[in-house]
């Protein structure tokens, strides 16, 4: 029904102009207004939708997940722009947030954070 269709996400924030200074000067994606929107352009033209939600209760889970080669280098230049990175008590992570895949490569290596708004966003190396 739908093979044909074009499809994007979204999620919301308690504030936009917040969100825009976080992804796209922290972040440094390409964004763009419109009609009280935020869209997030992302590489290979993939879009984000960003809309505002006075009531807004922060994603418990991850919203967005940026890929990478090193996650070492993208965790360090997060951190140089004071991102803190979560801790969770179910994964084994070093000091910086890093969740290691173990040596078969079950999984990706994988650090999370939070945006503004609280949406919980992850750092990762694919596998």
């Amino acid at each position: 029904m739908f093979t044909d269709t074009t499809a994007f996400s979204s999620f919301a924030v308690d504030d936009i102009d917040r969100a825009r200074a976080f992804y796209g000067g922290t972040l440094g994606l390409r964004t763009s207004d419109e009609m009280g929107l935020l869209r997030l352009h992302l590489h290979g033209g993939h879009d984000v939708l960003v809309y505002p939600k006075p009531d807004h209760e922060p994603a418990t889970f991850t919203v967005l997940n940026f890929a990478v080669d090193d996650i070492d280098a993208a965790v360090d230049a997060l951190l140089e722009r004071d991102v803190a990175f979560e801790l969770y008590e179910e994964f084994e992570q070093d000091e910086r947030g890093i969740a290691r895949s173990p040596g078969s490569g079950e999984g990706p290596d994988i650090a999370w954070f939070r945006d503004p708004a609280g949406n919980v966003l992850a750092v990762l190396r694919p596998v």
